[in-house]
């Protein structure tokens, strides 16, 4: 049976999220950045971590280890950085006023940087790091994950999808955003898959017995209990730049949690060792660059406006229609997003449905 998919408008949705928040005991301001961060995800056209994940944070909130309260606490701070612990409180929030810090920190000395422990799943890398290209500056934005990748020539999940974020402004309708998790795909891609009933390509997963997983359920099911592992970017082994990925993720697990003296790897299951639900007790890394503590703002925004229009008018592949760079294709899916609404699946229509009513939202009308 062919599935039905609604477009529903972008603020009709991101009023709903901020029902399903504040009702959820989530303060009214905090509410708004926690919808603000999630619709930036759909617009943006990466669905696995918008509206997709609404339930979820409904979930942990009910189970008792995401705090709708957020205790934002400044542990240690210099003029240009600062240690924050979340408390186990909302992600987004937690995100937002970190690197909310570190551009202030930025604006007066030149560069801020921000560690956080005790956070949670906070959305996309890239929301925070666009927070600073729109303030005219470098934002570079970090977290660590519940383990599900393997360590080059392992087959066990050790590390987090672990995404690296860097955005900047340019003299181009849409700043340059590069935000990608540091494996191959993220776990919330295969959820998606699992949402249509799609099989998991293979090279993007392994299993135990080293092969390769397509099964997107048994995988879904399998990660938690360490059967099986998504694989670094580059995949598995080292011929095809696996370890490069693999790298990189250990980079961002250095950054993420022994600079600021919290959780890595496995403690980030969510479980504890009798496998009782508990707090993520994730860790992220912002930073701000103020660029003109560098050069005139106008120069730099000329110069990478220069070198991205330089890129994509390079010499195509046979069969190419174009040459992207990153936050390009972003712009065009936002454009989309406001003209056409975002996309819902039967699956996401039947979590929001149980929202609404498990809430008793009446506030704002879905279209189903």
């Amino acid at each position: 049976m062919e599935e039905k998919v609604i477009y529903v408008p972008v603020e009709t949705l991101r009023a709903f999220m901020y029902q399903v928040f504040h009702k959820c005991g989530v303060p009214e301001e905090d509410a708004r950045i926690c919808a603000d961060v999630l619709i930036a995800s759909d617009i943006r056209g990466i669905p696995s971590h918008g509206v997709n994940r609404l339930k979820m944070y409904y979930d942990r909130i009910k189970q008792g280890i995401l705090s709708p309260i957020t205790q934002f606490e400044i542990v240690k701070e210099t003029e240009t950085t600062a240690v924050v612990d979340g408390h186990h409180g909302m992600g987004h929030v937690i995100g937002y006023k970190s690197m909310q810090l570190a551009m202030e920190k930025a604006r007066r000395y030149g560069m801020g940087a921000v560690a956080v422990r005790n956070s949670s799943h906070f959305g996309i890398a890239g929301y925070y790091a666009l927070m600073a290209a729109e303030a005219g500056m470098i934002g570079l934005a970090f977290t660590n994950a519940r383990p599900s990748v393997a360590p080059t020539f392992s087959v066990e999940p050790m590390l987090g999808t672990n995404p690296i974020a860097f955005a900047c402004p340019t003299d181009e309708e849409f700043p340059f955003c590069f935000d990608a998790a540091t494996s191959i795909t993220q776990r919330g891609k295969i959820e998606v898959l699992a949402r249509l009933g799609k099989p998991t390509p293979a090279g993007w997963v392994i299993g135990r017995d080293g092969s390769l997983a397509t099964d997107t359920h048994a995988i879904l099911k399998g990660i938690p209990k360490g059967e099986y592992a998504l694989l670094p970017l580059g995949g598995p082994g080292e011929e095809m730049g696996g370890h490069k990925g693999y790298g990189l993720s250990v980079m961002v697990e250095l950054l993420c949690a022994a600079l600021q003296g919290g959780a890595f790897l496995k403690d980030l299951s969510g479980f504890d060792e009798r496998g009782n639900p508990r707090p993520h007790q994730l860790g992220h890394f912002f930073m701000a660059i103020d660029i003109e503590h560098f050069v005139p703002l106008e120069d730099f925004k000329r110069t990478a406006g220069s070198i991205l229009r330089a890129l994509r008018a390079a010499e195509k592949a046979p069969g190419a229609e174009r040459i992207y760079t990153a936050g390009e294709k972003a712009h065009l899916a936002t454009v989309r997003a406001y003209e056409r609404g975002i996309p819902l699946n039967d699956s996401v229509q039947r979590d929001l449905k149980f929202l609404r009513d498990e809430l008793g939202i009446t506030e704002v009308k879905l279209p189903f």
